[in-house]
C-alpha cells in the first residue's frame, strides 16, 4: 500500500527573552540632602521666632474703664429756663499693655443728656510706663447749664424720679514705638441714671470704644 510520507516535525527554534528592570521612582526625602533639611528646620525655626517677636511687641491700643462714677451733686432749675448743676467725679483705670511707654496729650470727661453733651473737662497731659497701670480723676461741673431740647422729656424724667445722663471720657495720645511715635484715641462711654430724689447712681452700665 502507498504511504505519504511523514511531515517532518518543525524545528522549535529557542525564543530570545529580555528582562527589563525598571527602577521605582525616587523619593522625595531620598533627594533632599542633609544640607536641605538642615536649611528647612533653620527658616521654619525663623518664621516662628518672628511670628512670636511679632505678638509679643505689637503695639496695641490701651485699655480704659470706668473704675468709680460719683455724682456730688445734681439739681434742676425750672425758672427762668431748665438749667442743670451738677459735680461728678471720675475715676479712670488705664492698662498699657505694650512694651513702650503711653504719653497721653490729655483727658476729656464729658457728661450729656440724651445724646446731648451738656458740658466736660478737659486735664493735662501725662504718661503710662509699659506694662503698667495708671489712675486718672476728673470731675466735671456745671452751673446753669440750660438744657434747650428734649425739655419735654426732661421733666417725664423728672416726674419719675430717675434721670438718664451719659458719660465720655476720651484719652488722645501717643505710642512711642522705637523712633516713631503712633497716635492713639481710646474712649469709654457710659449711661448712667440718676435717682433725683436721693442724688444717687442706681444704674451704670459702661463700654469701651478704641480707634
Amino acid at each position: 500500500s502507498f504511504q505519504q510520507p511523514l511531515l517532518p516535525e518543525p524545528h522549535i527554534l529557542p525564543s530570545s527573552e529580555y528582562l527589563v528592570v525598571i527602577p521605582p521612582p525616587p523619593r522625595r526625602h531620598r533627594l533632599l540632602t542633609r544640607r536641605g533639611r538642615r536649611c528647612l528646620v533653620g527658616c521654619a525655626t525663623t518664621l516662628l521666632f518672628l511670628a512670636a517677636a511679632a505678638y509679643l511687641f505689637w503695639p496695641y491700643d490701651p485699655s480704659i474703664s470706668v473704675v468709680r462714677l460719683h455724682l456730688d451733686r445734681l439739681r434742676f432749675h425750672r425758672l427762668p429756663k431748665f438749667s442743670v448743676d451738677l459735680t461728678l467725679d471720675v475715676t479712670l483705670r488705664v492698662w498699657n499693655g505694650d512694651f513702650y511707654s503711653l504719653s497721653y496729650d490729655s483727658l476729656v470727661v464729658g457728661v450729656g443728656y440724651r445724646g446731648r453733651r451738656l458740658g466736660f473737662v478737659t486735664s493735662s497731659n501725662g504718661s503710662v510706663a509699659a506694662r503698667a497701670t495708671s489712675y486718672l480723676n476728673a470731675t466735671v461741673e456745671l452751673d446753669h447749664v440750660q438744657i434747650l431740647s428734649d425739655v419735654i422729656l426732661l421733666i417725664e424724667d423728672l416726674a419719675k424720679g430717675a434721670v438718664a445722663l451719659d458719660t465720655e471720657s476720651e484719652i488722645t495720645g501717643k505710642l512711642g514705638l522705637f523712633l516713631f511715635d503712633l497716635p492713639i484715641k481710646t474712649r469709654v462711654e457710659c449711661e448712667v441714671v440718676v435717682n433725683t430724689r436721693n442724688q444717687s447712681i442706681t444704674k451704670q452700665s459702661c463700654y469701651p470704644e478704641v480707634s
